[in-house]
């Protein structure tokens, strides 16, 4: 079962991102057992809903999800209504709200737009988070998303120092062209980065919110340029090696000027 799992992963891992929704149903129906690990394991891009009660979108995943029902990050309340649904402590839960107004923030000056949600729950030495953020762009000849998923564990130590452990993935998607399909070019792919620190926090924890920002946007930046260099400046090199922009005489002529500026370098060794 290990080896299956760790087959369909690695197949999911190679395919687009755009479609991993699709792909996920179709693994489920050759692998059905494996259809929780799966749903677990492999990031799917985000959606959003309406708070009921707060009128503000919030984005959803499986770590706000308790059964059919979503929390809501502004109001702290289940849709559809849930009794008994988890919820994180008193004290973790205004850390949760400073956060989300924190990081809707972040999220306006960074992204110009889009959505943000931050949830939180308790753990035995600590707390878990997950920062998530989406902002997707639709014209009449591109439609572009990002997503990214922050994924905190929080161990508070005797000395006032924590220990973050985040893990991040990025998904990109980026359609351009004729919605027909023809001349059409589709770029989507994902990273997933971890980093492990240890700062310290105060008494009432408010700096946990500090170092999760700094965290969170050094991260941002890293994946962003990784994700720049790994897709976008290798589908301009191959996009160069089919197509030049530059005319076949002037080619030519500078590469005759090239071969006689090394000729006459190669003679002045010789010499």
């Amino acid at each position: 079962m290990d080896a299956q799992l760790d087959a369909a992963l690695d197949l999911m891992r190679r395919l687009p991102p755009r479609h991993v929704e699709r792909h996920l149903v179709q693994m489920a129906d050759l692998v059905p057992h494996l259809t929780e690990d799966l749903l677990s394991a492999v990031d799917q891009p985000l959606k959003s809903l309406v708070c009921k009660k707060t009128g503000r979108e919030y984005l959803i995943c499986d770590y706000n999800r308790d059964g059919d029902s979503y929390r809501s990050p502004w109001s702290n309340e289940y849709d559809p209504p849930l009794s008994d649904g988890a919820v994180p402590s008193n004290q973790l839960r205004k850390l949760e709200e400073a956060a989300n107004n924190a990081f809707d923030t972040y999220r306006d000056l960074y992204y110009e737009g889009g959505a943000s949600s931050v949830y939180m729950w308790d753990l035995d030495d600590g707390f878990a988070s997950v920062i998530l953020i989406k902002k997707a762009s639709d014209s009449h000849a591109t439609q572009a998303t990002w997503d990214s998923i922050h994924v905190f564990e929080v161990v508070e130590r005797p000395n006032r120092v924590a220990h973050y452990k985040l893990t991040s993935t990025v998904m990109l998607s980026l359609l351009h062209g004729k919605r027909d399909g023809d001349g059409q070019m589709d770029l989507s792919g994902s990273l997933t980065r971890q980093q492990e620190q240890d700062l310290p926090f105060d008494n009432d924890k408010s700096s946990h919110l500090a170092n999760l920002g700094r965290m969170v946007e050094d991260m941002e930046f890293k994946l962003r340029d990784a994700l720049k260099n790994v897709y976008f400046d290798k589908t301009r090199d191959i996009v160069n090696e089919v197509r030049s922009a530059q005319d076949l005489h002037e080619a030519k002529k500078q590469a005759a000027v090239q071969n006689e500026l090394f000729a006459k370098l190669a003679l002045r060794r010789g010499q």
